[in-house]
């Protein structure tokens, strides 16, 4: 075997000593695609089931909410019951699960039947999402978490961005059923690759001691910070997805076409900066990179309070390329912070918390911020809208100061002397 794979498992070379990387890396890019996918494909559909099913939007509305509130309540204890039961076997279950739900939508007969089906491929969703990210550490060489890292977050902003346009067509060409559907295939062909592609479970013995469920995680600090960072960076990116949209058709009078078009370039500016961040964190080292990504961000969000007034939509899209392409690197750069040198029992749970986090922060962008940006919007006229943008990213700079402090306190610090001198990080 050659160098190169020494840090590969032996389930992942092939036959000559290369490790097969590139199919490793398939199996978590598909893993982490679908759950993207099933987040943001039904959004576009609520009309068309609301006239389907004779229903209000509070009603079809839970076709969204049964996804989400289900994968954010279980992601963290999927991670744990991965450490516990096997990663790899947990993982296919979860992909069997979502494929098997994604059917059960598309051939839902009622709301309610969809409504159920969505919980259930949440949870498989939560799964998929705690366990993709814990595989990084034992299924790629440490040389190239970042890049992994950076694959994972390019997929997942993929997901959130091809899921509107996927969706429309595929309403428009074969009805609402087929945006479930389509995932059926989707999810044959990732649960495939798992199981060809990673490493297989090890067995433990049965007089080997389990790893404790109740194990005081939340005490270390470089673990908090890198959870309360990613609460305060997601809530920020979830500002700019929901104010947006109202400041482009109310403030700058957009038509709904236009304004769609505009909010999809920070998905896409996220996913093509996901692999180019994952190679800088590589090459630069994780905990430098935090600090690069939060002051980005923090400097996009100053130019969103202050360019749109001056420069219309160009004054708005050019900070909203600045947030979203550091937020690629904050993604990359703080996950494989924390978790490089994670001890194996343990990073099925930390991928769920890591997950668990993003999710809060999203909720939190949706209801904290957006409540500022209405307060301070007030009658809703083009000045007023233009005034809530200001106080929203205002906040927003806010909690990047606090995230950037978070970055630079001791427990970060220790974490790149430890990654520098090789140690353990336990």
């Amino acid at each position: 075997m050659d160098v190169a794979s020494k840090d590969v498992p032996a389930d992942v070379v092939k036959e000559g000593g290369r490790p097969a990387l590139v199919w490793v890396l398939a199996s978590l890019a598909l893993s982490m695609l679908l759950p993207s996918l099933g987040t943001s494909i039904a959004n576009v559909a609520l009309p068309t089931l609301a006239e389907a099913f004779d229903a209000r939007f509070q009603q079809v509305q839970w076709v969204v909410l049964a996804y989400l509130l289900t994968t954010t309540a279980l992601v963290a204890g999927a991670g744990r019951l991965g450490d516990l039961l096997g990663r790899r076997r947990l993982l296919m279950a979860g992909l069997a699960l979502f494929t098997l739900a994604s059917g059960l939508c598309g051939l839902a007969p009622s709301l309610g039947w969809l409504v159920a089906a969505r919980g259930l491929q949440g949870l498989g969703a939560a799964l998929m999402l705690a366990l993709t990210m814990a595989f990084v550490g034992e299924a790629v060489p440490k040389a190239r978490a970042g890049s992994a890292m950076g694959l994972l977050g390019s997929m997942s902003a993929v997901g959130t961005a091809l899921g509107p346009t996927l969706g429309g067509l595929l309403i428009a060409g074969l009805g609402w059923r087929a945006i479930f559907l389509v995932s059926v295939p989707l999810g044959v062909l990732a649960l495939l690759l798992v199981r060809r592609c990673l490493p297989a479970d090890l067995a433990v013995p049965k007089s080997a001691p389990r790893p404790r469920p109740d194990r005081p995680l939340l005490r270390d600090r470089r673990l908090t910070a890198g959870l309360a960072m990613s609460v305060l960076v997601s809530t920020v990116l979830m500002a700019t997805l929901v104010v947006g949209p109202f400041y482009l058709a109310r403030g700058l009078g957009l038509g709904m076409a236009k304004v769609g078009l505009v909010m999809s370039a920070g998905p896409l500016v996220a996913a093509f900066a996901g692999v180019p961040a994952g190679r800088l964190v590589d090459r630069f080292g994780a905990p430098g990179m935090v600090v690069v990504a939060l002051a980005g961000m923090l400097l996009g969000c100053v130019a969103l309070g202050v360019m749109p007034a001056a420069a219309g939509l160009a004054g708005f899209m050019a900070p909203i390329v600045i947030i979203t392409a550091h937020y690629a690197l904050f993604q990359a750069a703080n996950n494989t912070a924390v978790m490089t040198d994670v001890s194996p029992d343990r990073r099925g749970v930390i991928s769920g918390l890591l997950n668990l986090a993003r999710n809060l922060g999203l909720i939190g962008g949706a209801s904290v911020m957006g409540a500022v940006f209405s307060f301070a919007s007030g009658a809703g006229e083009p000045a007023a809208i233009a005034l809530g943008l200001r106080v929203t990213f205002a906040a927003a700079a806010v909690l990047l100061l606090v995230a950037l402090l978070l970055a630079r306190g001791p427990g970060r610090r220790t974490l790149g002397a430890r990654q520098e001198a090789g140690g353990d990080g336990d």
